[in-house]
């Protein structure tokens, strides 16, 4: 078996923490079938032997009332029979096409069925289809997607989070001063924020440049390790750009292309959610497609 300097100097480096972490580097970078059976070893010796302290997932662009939702939501409930979790961050685009309240039964309650009478929470933000009528109202006073109001911020164990509303229309000055504020007086050892449109994204929009001037540097100020998003109808992953991970996971009822930046750890045009695991001292993320198999694995260390 044969590793360049790079590889010699990185295993050399780590501790537990980070052995997933090779496992995926080797696995992802051109390498001799050796390479392949070391990552494979080493991402077995990185499981955890305790259980998490608690699960979540988190999907996106949901609401068609179509084959493919239903699909989504089908694998959500398999993965919740083996992996118990109470939490799913829903971001966003509810209800296509209008955001029409009426559809709710069709587009939610009856997808999301075992889920709903096995206890999980759903907890929502609004995307841009979500606004076309009434402003999102109806969808903000609905109990089923918990939203106190357009943007809330609440905490399970040891996570806070953040719901934002990142539409155009939003309240965006009161908004920054209440994220600010939330963020400073919070002493949550994982922060996550959520909301409908990308900031770092390789598909259909790109890049979020003014998200990237008002959001990023608070996430960096405050320790905000995780960014979820949808709008793009995609999956991707991105390494840690200034200590925060950015999670596309848009896939839940449709897709659109997807490409690959400098900053694309996984990118997949591929119907999904995302799983995560959280632990005191890291978040083990799963990308799980309809087929129930995890297509990508990543770790954010605390």
């Amino acid at each position: 078996m044969k590793f360049n300097r790079r590889q010699f100097l990185t295993l050399g480096g780590l501790t537990g923490l980070g052995l997933s972490f090779l496992g995926k580097l080797l696995q992802s970078s051109p390498a001799e079938s050796a390479d392949t059976q070391l990552s494979n070893t080493v991402s077995e010796l990185a499981t955890p032997t305790t259980p998490p302290l608690f699960r979540f997932v988190s999907v996106a662009d949901t609401g068609t009332g179509t084959q493919n939702q239903y699909a989504v939501a089908e694998a959500m409930s398999r993965y919740h029979q083996k992996n118990p979790y109470n939490l799913v961050i829903l971001a966003g685009d509810n209800i296509y096409n209008y955001g029409e309240i009426e559809k709710i039964e069709a587009v939610f309650e009856r997808p999301y069925q075992y889920l709903l009478k096995k206890g999980v929470k759903f907890q929502a933000c609004l995307g841009n289809h979500d606004i076309v009528t009434k402003n999102g109202d109806p969808q903000v006073q609905y109990p089923g997607f918990n939203m106190p109001s357009r943007y809330y911020t609440f905490r399970r164990d040891s996570v806070q989070f953040f719901a934002l509303d990142t539409n155009s229309n939003a309240d965006w000055k009161n908004q920054l001063i209440w994220l600010e504020k939330e963020l400073s007086r919070s002493n949550a050892p994982w922060k996550i924020v959520f909301g409908h449109h990308q900031i770092y994204s390789s598909g259909v929009y790109g890049v979020n440049q003014p998200f990237i001037k008002t959001l990023t540097p608070l996430f960096q100020k405050y320790k905000v390790q995780l960014y979820i998003n949808g709008h793009e109808h995609s999956y991707e992953r991105t390494r840690s750009i200034n200590g925060t991970t950015y999670m596309i996971t848009g896939g839940g009822a449709g897709t659109r292309p997807v490409g690959r930046s400098e900053w694309t750890e996984y990118s997949a045009s591929r119907l999904s959610f995302a799983a995560y695991e959280v632990y005191g001292d890291r978040i083990l993320i799963s990308a799980i497609g309809t087929d129930n198999l995890v297509f990508d694995r990543g770790v954010i260390s605390l």
